[in-house]
């Protein structure tokens, strides 16, 4: 099913959202696809959806950072890029379960909707795979995530 197919599908968010984490590994290439929503009002970051819901489970939960990450991302709506173990174990604390996930690399796609960004499509693999060209391609994702993210949203108000 491609994307429009499950956007149009029964079983939503879900059906969009797993189509979105197929339509990133077509696009870009992902080991450990997660999505994380942008709570304002309650100061934090949730994870709405996770390809490894064992490792990273949805609706896990962290106070949004104050760093360079938020200067990047929710500041200059540009996409977070880490190549490296070494720049993932200096940016995030749960470093070691990335490592033993098989990743060593990231980018942080923000997605954003009138003016703001709401959430972001986090992609992890191999040490240096996010390469430039992965990086400009991932550009052509932020509007089937918005789309994913404005369905969590419409199929989970009051939840």
């Amino acid at each position: 099913m491609d994307f429009m197919q499950a956007v149009a599908a029964k079983g939503q968010p879900d059906q969009t959202f797993e189509a979105l984490a197929k339509l990133v590994d077509e696009t870009i290439g992902v080991k450990l696809f997660t999505t994380l929503v942008i709570d304002r009002e309650r100061d934090v970051v949730r994870r709405n959806y996770s390809n490894m819901p064992e490792a990273y489970p949805v609706s896990g939960e962290k106070p949004r950072a104050k760093d360079r990450w938020a200067d990047i991302v929710e500041g200059q709506h540009q996409t977070f890029v880490l190549n490296s173990y070494e720049e993932i174990k200096a940016a995030f604390p749960d470093h070691e379960l990335i490592r033993s996930l098989g990743c060593e690399s990231c980018i942080n796609v923000p997605v954003t909707i009138d003016g703001q960004v709401i959430g972001t499509l986090n992609c992890l693999h191999d040490a240096g795979y996010y390469t430039q060209e992965r990086i400009e391609a991932a550009n052509a994702l932020k509007l089937p995530g918005a789309l994913a993210f404005l369905l969590h949203e419409k199929f989970n108000q009051g939840a």
